[in-house]
């Protein structure tokens, strides 16, 4: 324990003089104490040399590689939070730099209550792609984009991206920014990447400060749900600074009182998904691929908010476009008829015998590549597989964001929000 808690002072450290993301400056270090002017006394009875040496404290065992894999998981577990401090900058630089000290037999054995050698060692793509739009000269009119977020960098380049670069070449008026709500993603992305992305409280506080008087925020949440109340929460504290603050819808639009209802965004993304899904299999239409056998299955997140109902209508909506090969779920299970093992059920007792896999979700982030996606027997492609119903289970990891029909969507709520301003 002694050795473990000497690595993470050390650690710490070091990297707590390192630059980082904050706008705080790092302190100038203390002089150091002059040196004393007073002689050293000298022993006029030396010991002799084998007996000083016998003297000296015995060196300390080197530590071991589950000792260094342990400290770099507390330092992961560390910043697997949702709240930052004024020690995030350091605390992310840290767990970088001693994962980056590790052997690679060392970084193997890291695991923790969040960590695991995926978190720096996993390849998500080329994290130099994505910018973070956190720049300052905004100006006096800014578009918010509020995205949960993903540490997949293809992801985050091409979904996220993808809508934010739609948005700005729409309305080249406005400064188009990014905000994250997930601190701990920001976190991730900042520690392995390098990477500063604002959350919203950082985004709304460069808002003030660069003077801005008109903001339109524009989430990137499928729906009105905890994440889209959450956003509108954090708005308020910033109402009597900012002269103007819109909300935007996000994508699928307005919920609705139960199952049955549906509208044009919904109907508009259930278009634009499918088509993706059956041209990247390679099938002539949806009607093709049913008639060979394969169904479709788009899983979202899921959510015990009142807005789990978003999740039925775009059942339904399927349905009503007739393409009764296509089956909704969500990783929660919420609303019920969702569940993994209910959407198994359902596709078996249609008939299908080949399924795909697809997200229902902006970015093909984790839940894409690990719950839907994963070799775990607890994933969906797993499960569908151990079922024995199916001849083959396939998935395709792309996001809703990366789209174009879909980023149109956004970019046409965005200029629904800017119509009210007037």
């Amino acid at each position: 324990m002694k050795k473990l808690l000497a690595v993470l002072l050390a650690v710490l450290l070091v990297c707590s003089m390192l630059t980082a993301c904050g706008s705080q400056k790092a302190e100038e270090p203390a002089p150091a104490e002059p040196a004393t002017t007073e002689e050293t006394p000298v022993n006029p009875d030396p010991a002799p040399a084998e007996e000083t040496e016998e003297a000296e404290e015995p060196v300390e065992d080197e530590i071991s590689d589950q000792d260094a894999a342990d400290a770099v998981a507390a330092l992961i577990d560390a910043i697997y939070v949702q709240t930052r401090t004024e020690e995030t900058d350091a605390q992310c630089a840290a767990a970088k730099a001693a994962w980056d000290a590790l052997t690679d037999a060392q970084k193997e054995l890291v695991e923790g209550e969040e960590a695991d050698p995926d978190y720096f060692g996993r390849d998500t793509g080329d994290g130099s792609k994505d910018d973070p739009l956190n720049a300052d000269e905004i100006g006096e009119k800014e578009i918010l984009v509020v995205s949960f977020g993903t540490s997949f960098n293809d992801s985050r380049a091409e979904d996220i991206g993808g809508i934010e670069k739609a948005i700005a070449a729409a309305y080249p008026d406005w400064a188009v920014r990014r905000a994250f709500t997930a601190q701990i993603i920001i976190n991730h992305v900042q520690a392995r990447e390098g990477k500063c992305i604002d959350n919203m409280d950082q985004a709304l506080e460069r808002a003030v400060a660069n003077g801005v008087k008109t903001l339109v925020v524009q989430p990137t949440h499928l729906m009105h749900g905890a994440e889209y109340d959450e956003l509108c929460e954090a708005l308020e504290a910033y109402k009597d600074q900012i002269e103007t603050i819109v909300v935007a819808e996000p994508l699928l639009g307005e919920v609705g009182a139960d199952a049955a209802v549906i509208n044009a965004d919904k109907e508009a993304v259930a278009v634009a998904l499918t088509a993706e899904a059956v041209a990247a299999a390679e099938y002539d239409s949806i009607d093709a691929a049913a008639e060979a056998g394969v169904a479709y299955v788009f899983m979202g997140h899921g959510t015990s908010h009142t807005a789990k109902v978003t999740y039925s209508q775009m059942q339904t909506q399927m349905e009503k476009l007739g393409y009764k090969n296509v089956f909704i779920g969500t990783v929660e299970g919420e609303p019920e008829e969702t569940a993994c093992e209910n959407v198994i059920e359902a596709v078996k007792e249609a008939g299908y015998t080949k399924v795909i896999l697809r997200p229902l979700m902006v970015v093909a982030g984790d839940h894409a590549n690990n719950d839907m996606a994963g070799e775990d027997e607890d994933s969906w492609k797993s499960m569908f597989e151990a079922s024995g119903n199916f001849e083959s289970v396939e998935a395709q990891i792309a996001g809703l964001g990366g789209i174009a029909a879909v980023q149109e969507i956004y970019v046409a709520h965005t200029g629904a929000a800017i119509a009210e301003l007037g």
